[in-house]
């Protein structure tokens, strides 16, 4: 297995021991997800806003408006960060200084480019949805080239990443174990629930195979 390379930048400083800078486990945290917190600078001020995303081999790619003031932020900047959290469960301790969470997140450092090829914007855009739910992009109708020309693509380099997980237990203080105070864990998951259909759907509009195979997958 191969690691990043730690640096000033991606070296998690705060509970290093949960951190691990592994590609294999920070790609499966990425590949876990949909949404990523991308972090940027406008007009002087800090802002993090949550975006689709999809990886494609060692690169991210996220999407939007021709006039997403984020996606021109860091296009101009040429770099940016992303933030990828899953929240796994509540650690409940027998103090409110031990309460703690679990969770796996990796963050993202890397440059940004505009991805302006009409066929590779196509392909990153098909990613995306089928990130969402797979197989869903052939069964929409085609992308018109006016829709195309109005959404900005980005590729974001993974230049370097690290990962913190925390997938353990109540750690409280050892004077407080004999407390009647109950403690422990409360695991959460995201879990889909059953499909809504478009109330302006026809009768014979049924849900397709890919949206109940999805909800089949993602329902416990």
């Amino acid at each position: 297995m191969a690691d990043y390379k730690i640096t000033d930048l991606n070296k998690v400083k705060r509970g290093s021991n949960r951190a691990t800078y592994d590609i294999t486990t920070i790609n499966s945290i990425i590949d876990a997800g949909f949404i990523a917190h991308v972090s940027y600078i406008y007009q002087g001020k800090a802002i993090s806003i949550p975006m689709a995303y999809v990886r494609l081999e060692n690169k991210i790619y996220i999407h939007g408006s021709l006039k997403n003031r984020m996606l021109l932020a860091i296009l101009e900047a040429k770099e940016a960060s992303l933030t990828i959290m899953h929240l796994d469960g509540l650690v409940l301790a027998r103090s409110g200084f031990h309460h703690s969470v679990n969770y796996r997140s990796a963050t993202i450092f890397g440059a940004v480019t505009s991805i302006d090829d009409d066929d590779q914007k196509t392909t990153i855009l098909k990613a995306i949805v089928n990130q969402m739910v797979p197989d869903r992009w052939d069964s929409l109708r085609p992308m018109t080239h006016k829709e195309r020309n109005a959404t900005l693509v980005l590729e974001v380099s993974m230049d370097t990443a690290s990962a913190k997980i925390r997938d353990v237990g109540v750690v409280d203080e050892k004077v407080d174990e004999d407390l009647p105070i109950w403690a422990g864990v409360v695991p959460v998951k995201q879990v889909a629930l059953p499909p809504i259909s478009d109330d302006k759907l026809s009768d014979e509009t049924k849900i397709p195979v890919h949206v109940l195979e999805y909800y089949e997958k993602n329902k416990l």
